[in-house]
């Protein structure tokens, strides 16, 4: 069985982390690789995540991606979990709203543009400004911190 080590990048990891950011169609600004987790296996890097700073104070969990031939075992959520116990909260995301499901195990929970720090209310404003119907809409989604009536995670499922 393969080993999956987590471990802060290097800047050697920044061309991989570009090209993993590309091939997953996010954002791809702020790639910062002094700011990346990877999670890598037998030597090959096999997801990547950060926690990105803004200038109004509020953070982000971003840039998160999984190998294509690694999706679906875990290693996704994995990173999630290893990501949040370095950081304090809150902690927010942006995201497809189909994936606000997957979010929640997590304890994420959807807000409202009031709720939102300015960075994020004026992202929120711009990417679902006229969105035509076949596009999916983005929401913002915050982190309070684990839930101490449910030990350090909502839920540890598999992806």
């Amino acid at each position: 069985m393969n080993t999956l080590t987590f471990r802060p990048a290097t800047a050697a990891d920044q061309p991989i982390i570009r090209r993993m950011i590309y091939r997953a169609g996010i954002n791809p600004l702020g790639l910062d690789w002094r700011r990346f987790v990877v999670a890598e296996e037998d030597g090959r890097i096999v997801a990547i995540g950060q926690i990105k700073p803004h200038a109004d104070g509020s953070r982000e969990l971003a840039s998160l991606a999984v190998t294509p031939s690694r999706q679906g075992q875990g290693i996704g959520s994995a990173l999630v979990r290893k990501l949040l116990a370095s950081s304090s909260a809150p902690l927010y995301l942006t995201c497809r709203a189909g994936l606000q499901t997957y979010y929640a195990r997590f304890g994420f929970r959807a807000i409202t543009p009031d709720e939102m720090p300015p960075y994020f209310r004026r992202v929120a404003f711009l990417m679902n400004l006229g969105a035509p119907a076949n596009r999916p809409r983005l929401l913002v989604m915050r982190w309070d911190g684990p839930s101490p009536d449910q030990g350090q995670w909502p839920s540890q499922a598999r992806a």
